[in-house]
């Protein structure tokens, strides 16, 4: 049996690249109206990830659509909790009316990067997915804080590893805010992926080797390149004789 991997995507968040890139990728985590998307578009990505045959997944996030989720804000556990489930509530009303049943839940840009490093913010985080059904993955950053949390709620966790962003000496994501963080370049990008598949490790930017575990692996549908990307990752990846698949 070939060994396997998940690709995902973030979507639903109102680009043009989307109807492309689906039948690249195996996993999709799409917006739930806070940092982007809407009820209508939801149901149109749910509705192209149903048509090839990709997982459905929540990307909930922070209420902020000035900043595209990408800040923190300041938020009690409890704030944390409760609008993690209202998002949960909304994509899961609009897939189950089309008939598609949620598979994970990966927290966005700032929500996401918090709870690497956060255990309180995990643990609101994982206690809403606790919650509302205990099925759904959870994706989170490999290397964090957020499997061993993961676990403690009784949720199955998949170790995130990303395509078109480098990474620290600690194994964390370069912020967003530095001038390296991007890997803008496929080539580039797919030579990051291979690495962690064949060797179980990331280099960073300061040409340090650091162990990780890849369940699944990110490609950001922002990205100005996120087609060509998709594209040329999926090819890479089967030509090493692993497997794409949720």
């Amino acid at each position: 049996m070939k060994p396997t991997v998940d690709l995902n995507c973030d979507m639903g968040e109102g680009m043009a690249n989307e109807e492309s890139i689906m039948p690249l990728i195996s996993s999709v985590n799409i917006a739930c109206g806070e940092h982007a998307g809407n009820p209508s578009i939801i149901k149109k990505t749910v509705a192209l990830a149903r048509k090839f045959g990709v997982a459905v997944g929540a990307h909930p996030s922070y209420p902020d659509r000035i900043h595209f989720g990408r800040v923190s804000l300041e938020m009690s556990e409890q704030e944390i909790y409760t609008c993690v489930i209202q998002q949960l509530s909304l994509i899961n009303e609009i897939a189950s009316d089309m008939g598609v049943r949620l598979h994970h839940v990966k927290p966005h840009g700032a929500l996401y990067n918090d709870a690497a490093t956060n255990p309180k913010i995990a643990a609101a985080i994982y206690s809403a997915i606790e919650d509302f059904d205990t099925s759904l993955i959870v994706y989170g950053l490999a290397n964090s804080i957020c499997e061993e949390i993961a676990y403690k709620k009784g949720l199955r966790f998949y170790n995130e590893v990303f395509a078109d962003r480098t990474y620290t000496e600690k194994g964390l994501l370069t912020p967003r805010t530095s001038p390296n963080a991007l890997i803008e370049n496929d080539k580039d990008a797919v030579r990051q992926v291979l690495h962690i598949l064949q060797h179980k490790s990331v280099v960073s930017t300061t040409g340090k080797a650091v162990p990780v575990k890849a369940d699944t692996i990110c490609i950001h549908g922002d990205g100005s390149h996120a087609f060509e990307c998709a594209q040329s990752l999926r090819k890479a990846i089967e030509s090493i004789q692993i497997h794409i698949q949720s």
